[in-house]
């Protein structure tokens, strides 16, 4: 019977919060040293523009960089992350790991998000380290390049839909998927990385994530990423798009205006453990009162 997962208690959200900070003050702290440009973005920068630090109701933390920062954060981790207390996870050094970025998880604690508990790699509270590489200026390549993408993300996600779809057909669609190699898929995408980045184009994307709808552009603009400017975010100043007013407009919209409280969702899970925390069967029937 399907089921829907419970909403985390108030008080272990903001606990799980705390420990993004930890983390986005880590990297920080690794890209000040090394003089890597970061920026945050999503929901991490509306957060920080319209209430000073997270969303009261959010549950994750974003951060992004141009791709060659991005390679340059990789390796600087290699040697000077703290490793008590964190990892960094990415599908070169972890086997079973399928997503196209990073992610920096806090050791020690948990966060199965609801239809992955079979994947099979370490979980952890993260926050994601998006790359943000080039795409073509041509406008005949460009629907080329966004159909790559699209065919990337959907044999990757592959290993998620083929046990979770709602659909039966596509849980078969999915099923084919996920017998092409990981191996061959990321030699596609390291091929698609490379061939672009090799030159300065205007736009970017994360290439494995859809581009938000709300604007005309259709990708990022890679001035986001180059200008940035210091916001302050739960007391913190972290660097973000200059224009950050452009990017979240395009993002979100009318951004400074609150949704209605049924669109103020979280990831749904099955089960976390935070530091001291443990929760476990986070789920209810149909027809319980939080819809994710």
């Amino acid at each position: 019977m399907h089921t829907k997962a419970k909403p985390m208690p108030v008080e272990d959200l903001r606990q799980m919060q705390m420990i993004h900070l930890e983390m986005l003050l880590e990297v920080d702290r690794i890209c000040r040293k090394r003089g890597i440009k970061y920026a945050i973005i999503g929901g991490t920068l509306l957060g920080a523009v319209r209430h000073k630090g997270f969303i009261p109701w959010d549950d994750d933390l974003d951060v992004a960089m141009l791709r060659s920062e991005y390679d340059r954060f990789c390796k600087a981790c290699e040697e000077d992350l703290d490793t008590a207390r964190f990892f960094l996870q990415t599908h070169e050094n972890t086997p079973g790991y399928r997503w196209g970025y990073g992610k920096l998880r806090r050791v020690g604690t948990e966060f199965v998000r609801e239809g992955q508990e079979h994947m099979d790699y370490p979980t952890g509270v993260w926050i994601d380290i998006f790359p943000k590489d080039s795409v073509p200026d041509s406008p005949l390549l460009r629907p080329l390049h966004n159909l790559a993408c699209f065919a990337i993300r959907k044999i990757l996600w592959s290993a998620v839909g083929r046990k979770n779809d709602p659909n039966a057909f596509v849980r078969l669609v999915y099923e084919a998927l996920y017998r092409i190699p990981k191996k061959t898929v990321f030699s596609f995408y390291t091929w698609l990385v490379s061939h672009f980045d090799a030159k300065n184009t205007e736009a970017v994307r994360i290439l494995t994530f859809p581009v938000p709808g709300h604007g005309s552009r259709g990708y990022f603009s890679r001035a986001w990423f180059e200008e940035l400017i210091e916001l302050e975010f739960e007391r913190f100043r972290f660097p973000a798009p200059k224009d950050y007013h452009e990017y979240l407009t395009f993002c979100f919209g009318n951004y400074l205006e609150l949704p209605p409280e049924e669109e103020r969702k979280i990831h749904p899970c099955s089960s976390y453990k935070l530091i001291g925390i443990a929760r476990e069967d986070l789920r209810q029937e149909p027809g319980g009162g939080w819809e994710q």
